[in-house]
């Protein structure tokens, strides 16, 4: 049996890294606001605008931008589930997610490569195909101390044939009896996901609600945008009772500001702003409050992911899921 963590729990149980206080979390929610409403989020998905709109936002349908007064985030905030469960085909795998409980581990995605060693540092990288999606979900429903499986790698060989998407969610729901987190959803195929998981219900739509077997993640665009795709995801993963995991990546000094504060005001607006969306459509709807937000490398031009900048901001991302009562996903080892 894997031992849990719980972070935060006092005395003498679990791990604790206070990074803010009450005032600290309260400040950068105040300067989220002063986004929100002098700034705006571009929404580039039309019949998410008219949600917004219909929700109390200010919308300029010319430069798609919407502006979200703090009464409609105060909102959705009330209407979050603090906790909601990650079903999985076998009971015993189920995940309680929880906005301060237990710390749960997933894989890192998504590859689109395959190292084929031949010897001692000798290697060859192919692309990754369907058959090493379902490899990566077997050997991920073998680990104990994986909770879950995030889809590990893409597969490739479907690329370019209009089903890569709805391969990369029946692959791994064939081959893994845990929860399935789909981190490469299309929004105009995600009827087609649900379609697979009512199916595996006998047909029961309700039950595929009540019990979801996959869950799917979404990145606005840094800074401030949340696209077509995203829209759609948010928008459909509500109405079907899809877990939806909004997970800002910005840069800092890249495609957020460069002192940490300041991206985490961004990262918060562009979170939040996926978060209202979702409760707009479906008030209760199960999300998450994530990040993979790190530093910019300037002289590579990459996006460490293994930066001290990034376990920074994931403690303090954690905070801020904590502080809003929301299940919390953060990037780490």
């Amino acid at each position: 049996m894997v031992r849990q963590l719980f972070p935060g729990r006092r005395p003498l149980e679990g791990i604790s890294l206070e990074l803010f206080s009450e005032d600290d979390l309260r400040a950068l929610h105040y300067a989220t606001m002063d986004v929100f409403i002098n700034t705006g989020i571009q929404v580039s998905d039309a019949a998410a605008r008219a949600v917004f709109k219909e929700g109390g936002c200010l919308v300029d349908e010319k430069t798609q931008i919407v502006k979200i007064p703090e009464y409609v985030v105060n909102r959705a905030l009330l209407d979050c589930p603090s906790k909601f469960v990650l079903w999985g085909r076998d009971k015993k795998n189920n995940v309680k997610q929880e906005h301060k409980g237990k710390v749960h581990w997933t894989c890192f995605g998504t590859g689109v490569k395959m190292c084929n060693y031949q010897a001692p540092g000798k290697y060859t990288t192919v692309d990754s195909t369907e058959k090493d999606l379902a490899d990566t979900a077997k050997i991920c429903d073998w680990a104990e101390n994986i909770n879950y499986y995030s889809l590990a790698v893409s597969a490739r060989d479907w690329a370019g044939k209009g089903a890569q998407d709805v391969h990369e969610t029946l692959t791994p729901l064939m081959n893994t009896t845990k929860h399935f987190h789909h981190i490469d959803p299309v929004g105009e195929n995600v009827e087609y996901y649900q379609q697979i998981a009512v199916a595996y219900y006998g047909g029961d739509a309700e039950e595929a609600r009540k019990k979801p077997l996959f869950s799917t993640l979404v990145c606005p665009t840094s800074p401030l945008e949340l696209s077509v795709n995203a829209c759609q995801v948010i928008m459909k993963g509500a109405k079907f009772g899809t877990p939806v995991n909004v997970l800002s990546m910005a840069m800092a000094g890249g495609s957020s500001p460069v002192h940490l504060a300041g991206t985490l005001v961004t990262h918060n607006a562009e979170v939040l702003a996926g978060i209202v969306l979702a409760q707009l459509v479906q008030p209760g709807a199960p999300v998450w409050y994530g990040s993979s937000t790190t530093t910019f490398d300037l002289k590579k031009g990459t996006a460490p992911v293994g930066s001290p900048e990034l376990g920074l901001i994931s403690a303090a991302v954690a905070k801020l899921g904590q502080y809003y009562g929301l299940p919390t996903f953060v990037a780490g080892s």
